[in-house]
């Protein structure tokens, strides 16, 4: 075997044991995927994330995968002749518009089922509305209704503990219900966030379109690659993080204060993102923790 050869396979070994500690460190704890933007539209990518999803199911891990589905849903409103609108990131859904929500991300939900499944791990694709999991109220963009788009209040996990009990990979679409059993769109980083407390997970990993957090976002010397819960919440009140950034920084830091030990923003369109995270000692995103 040439030297180079050998070279290459003593690299593979390297990668091997370095993640060997993180392995042992999280077999059988749960992990929250939010899966959205780049990353489902692309379909490399696409390909990527579910293989690391299902390695991490491989070799211990219980990954639980909540999507999103924001583009698809506006390229099928498209066809029926109405313009997507949106206050403050969230999507304007009148009864309509929630139709072709639901069809779409169920679509897109038996999609991914079938992408895990094909790659040999068993898979259930629910909604929020399946087990009771996800229970709503109206949400408000600044006082305004904006229809059927849901504020979670309650999580029951029963469906989600069972499924993992019995060796399934769980697929959420982020569709949730009211007293009334309405039916409401739920942006995908509030279910994911609120499915991530209600496990108690030891991870809750955000798949974006921006590499992390970073102080100056015109400034990429300013990336933050760690932050505990007393900078973020610094951070929060600074004013200088805007944009989709800013609820999803709010999530972060109400998800560890609320059990789980770690989250993470990580930049979707790099291939393989959630397992150079989670299995190299660098990392790649923003990872927040408790003080």
């Amino acid at each position: 075997m040439e030297n180079r050869e050998m070279d290459e396979l003593l690299k593979k070994a390297e990668v091997l044991i370095e993640a060997l500690p993180y392995i042992q460190k999280f077999n059988r704890k749960i992990i929250v995927v939010k899966y959205g933007g780049s990353a489902m539209t692309n379909p490399e990518l696409q390909k990527n994330v579910i293989k690391d999803v299902t390695l991490l199911k491989l070799v211990g891990f219980k990954p639980i995968i909540v999507h999103g589905g924001g583009k698809e849903i506006s390229r099928w409103i498209e066809k029926t002749g109405k313009k997507s609108e949106f206050v403050n990131g969230l999507r304007v859904t009148d009864a309509e518009t929630m139709e072709i929500a639901e069809m779409v991300l169920g679509k897109v939900n038996k999609s991914l089922v079938s992408m895990v499944q094909e790659l040999g791990v068993k898979a259930v694709g629910i909604s929020g509305k399946d087990g009771g999991l996800l229970k709503c109220e109206k949400k408000y963009a600044d006082g305004r209704d904006i229809g059927f788009v849901g504020n979670v209040v309650s999580v029951d996990t029963k469906i989600l503990l069972d499924l993992l009990e019995k060796d399934f990979l769980p697929i959420v679409s982020p569709i949730g219900f009211d007293d009334n059993f309405t039916s409401y769109n739920i942006n995908a980083d509030d279910a994911a966030c609120a499915i991530a407390k209600g496990v108690k997970a030891e991870k809750l990993a955000f798949l974006t379109d921006v590499e992390g957090v970073y102080r100056n976002y015109e400034d990429k010397s300013t990336f933050i690659s760690r932050l505990d819960v007393r900078e973020s919440e610094e951070l929060l009140k600074s004013g200088v993080i805007g944009g989709g950034m800013l609820p999803k920084l709010a999530g972060c830091i109400s998800a560890i204060n609320e059990g789980v030990s770690r989250v993470h923003i990580l930049d979707g369109r790099i291939a393989h993102c959630l397992l150079l995270e989670i299995f190299t000692n660098e990392g790649i995103g923003t990872c927040f923790y408790a003080d």
